[in-house]
């Protein structure tokens, strides 16, 4: 097999990271060295482990060593505003930062999460969101981002079903007068079936395993979607495939999320394929 081509670092290199802790998992460099490397872009991305605490202070860093852009993950997207002199609509109704670029002088927060969501509905799988009844299981801060893109892409209804009715009702309200909290009776209602859960992270590819809703009220009508892309293949994307449904499994979110950030940073589309391919390997 050929050698890969050898990339060289220079002075006029710009440098772009995410920070969080730990992040030594992070798919992220692997996405954007991919993105950079197939539009011949002088630019590196790194990883840089930042404790809870450190988010404003890695945020000044950033300013002051002009680094050109930043991924934010767990514990820092709340803390990390702090710092920042704006935020995008996204960012400010969500209260969490993923990412985060330069506007001119200043430093501008956005949430792009939900936002990779629905273009990786549209992109990959050809889905317009207006007018679908949407239903997104869980509460927590990826519910959240997901609640809030699906009705700003003109979804008729959001409606949230999670174990705690009060964390569901304040889920629910980021969708406005779309926004509704539901039962597990709603699950076979959907058009569009979102879970922004753990559950079935880390199981066996493909195989019974927990399930974050009752898998028979799935139907061939619907698109289920499980933001876990570890494994890709979920128990509960099993049984939709198994009853019909189309499955789409977290990692188009991934790819769609870091590729918004990336042309932010550049001003170039990034190319897709080859940061699907990355994150695949």
């Amino acid at each position: 097999m050929a050698d890969a081509p050898v990339r060289t670092v220079t002075g006029a290199t710009r440098l772009a990271a995410v920070i969080g802790s730990p992040v030594t998992h992070s798919r992220s460099p692997a996405l954007a060295n991919a993105a950079f490397a197939a539009a011949g872009l002088d630019w590196t991305f790194v990883a840089f482990d930042v404790p809870a605490g450190g988010g404003a202070a890695a945020v000044a860093a950033a300013r002051t060593l002009g680094i050109g852009g930043l991924m934010v993950t767990m514990p820092l997207k709340a803390e990390v505003i702090e710092g920042l002199d704006r935020l995008t609509p996204a960012a400010a109704a969500l209260g969490a930062v993923n990412s985060i670029a330069w506007d001119g002088a200043q430093l501008v927060g956005d949430n792009t999460d939900g936002a990779g969501l629905v273009a990786s509905l549209r992109h990959d799988e050809g889905v317009d969101l207006r007018g679908r009844r949407c239903v997104v299981l869980g509460a927590g801060a990826a519910a959240r981002s997901v609640i809030w893109a699906l009705a700003d892409a003109g979804a008729a209804e959001v409606v949230v079903v999670n174990r705690s009715v009060e964390r569901a009702e304040v889920a629910a309200a980021l969708a406005g007068s779309v926004g509704r909290v539901g039962s597990a009776a709603d699950v076979g209602e959907a058009d569009v079936l979102v879970n922004a859960t753990s559950v079935g992270m880390g199981s066996v590819p493909g195989a019974d395993g927990p399930l974050p809703c009752d898998a028979s009220a799935i139907g061939p009508h619907q698109v289920v979607v499980d933001l876990v892309y570890q494994p890709l293949v979920t128990p509960l994307l099993a049984h939709a495939e198994a009853r019909g449904a189309r499955p789409v499994d977290g990692l188009g979110m991934l790819v769609h999320q870091a590729a918004l950030s990336l042309e932010r940073w550049t001003g170039v589309a990034p190319d897709l394929r080859a940061m699907a391919a990355a994150a695949r390997a």
